[in-house]
């Protein structure tokens, strides 16, 4: 695990304390209803469909929802929700085993702890767009903030600079190895940023430790290894969390690129970037995106997260007819690649 440097919260205002209300029967029947009947069954035995019967019953769903209340109030998530059993499946129609990608993973978590996990990350996600905490950048996997929305926005920013007579030059970046990568003593620090009840805070911390798992690989089973890194992937609250992980960051950005007069705008999904920078000159361009590039390496860096140079690329879009013969960018000096621009 990376060192990060915790002072940079510094520098974020807090928002107004919110406090935590008490889980309804809707939100715990809400957050069932899309659950695949068909997915394989926990650590528990139980499908979805089972619970879904067992929530059926008056007295079941009040002590469900008496039970995940309780863990909030006593800020402590139990030990057998924080096991889970990775299966290796191995992929059909492969000659050979030897690589990772000839296999496919699953991870098996508890059912009933994969559903209390999903209406706390439904009232997080609430809660957190509704104080603003969220930098309206961020987008993908949110709640009226879909990864088509991306792209509807990139295509108006485009047409609107073409009306301009102007060149929209775009900066696609990703970071490496993000969701193994979150910092799980920072994130409770940002989440007392977003100033969320206390207990939420205390949750957390409680949450992101002590998680073990185990590799299942045909008949043979592993002993269990402590997995006190990052949120993991595709888990029912790493969205969220990872969302609140980068707010900071980009409020950091927001202030630096006011300070410096750089007229950049940015869309992010989950771990992947884009800069934008409109203006006639291309080089004039090229330098906004550097600064900008600049600035988001030293504030990732500062979460303990790097970016992906090899991944990074430039492309730029005119409405001119000629041929467009733009400069590359030379990110040598941060550590990244001399960028060639890809045809658009």
């Amino acid at each position: 695990m990376r060192e990060v440097d915790i002072h940079f919260l510094d520098k974020i205002p807090g928002k107004t304390t919110t406090g935590w209300n008490l889980f309804s029967k809707q939100e715990l029947t809400d957050a069932i209803e899309k659950c695949n009947n068909l997915f394989a069954p926990g650590l528990d035995k139980l499908m979805w469909s089972h619970v879904k019967s067992i929530i059926r019953n008056k007295d079941c769903i009040c002590k469900f929802i008496n039970i995940t209340n309780t863990y909030i109030n006593l800020e402590h998530w139990p030990s057998h929700f924080k096991t889970s059993t990775m299966v290796v499946i191995p992929k059909p129609n492969k000659s050979s085993f030897n690589s990772p990608k000839s296999c496919r993973p699953i991870v098996l978590f508890n059912t009933i702890g994969k559903h209390f996990k999903i209406m706390i990350g439904e009232c997080l996600q609430s809660y957190m767009i509704s104080n603003s905490f969220i930098h309206p950048s961020q987008l993908g996997g949110l709640k009226q903030r879909f990864t088509i929305d991306a792209g509807v926005a990139l295509t108006h920013m485009l047409r609107s600079e073409w009306v301009k007579n102007l060149t929209m030059s775009t900066l696609a970046f990703d970071i490496a190895q993000f969701f193994s990568s979150l910092n799980y003593q920072l994130l409770p620090l940002i989440l007392n940023k977003a100033e969320l009840d206390h207990k939420i805070s205390i949750f957390f911390k409680n949450y992101l430790v002590v998680r073990k798992t185990k590799y299942l690989w045909n008949n043979f089973i592993s002993p269990s290894f402590n997995v006190n890194i990052g949120v993991g992937q595709g888990f029912a609250l790493s969205l969220i969390l990872s969302t609140l992980y980068l707010s900071p960051v980009f409020l950091s950005l927001e202030n630096c690129l006011k300070i410096l007069k750089i007229p950049i705008s940015i869309i992010f999904s989950v771990d992947n970037g884009l800069f934008i920078s409109q203006n006639k000159s291309i080089s004039h361009s090229n330098a906004n995106i550097f600064c900008s590039y600049n600035i988001i390496s030293s504030l990732l860096t500062k979460c303990g997260l790097v970016v992906e140079h090899g991944k990074t690329n430039i492309f730029h879009f005119s409405r001119s007819h000629g041929v467009l013969n733009p400069p590359p960018l030379d990110l040598s000096a941060l550590g990244g690649p001399i960028l060639l621009p890809k045809k658009t």
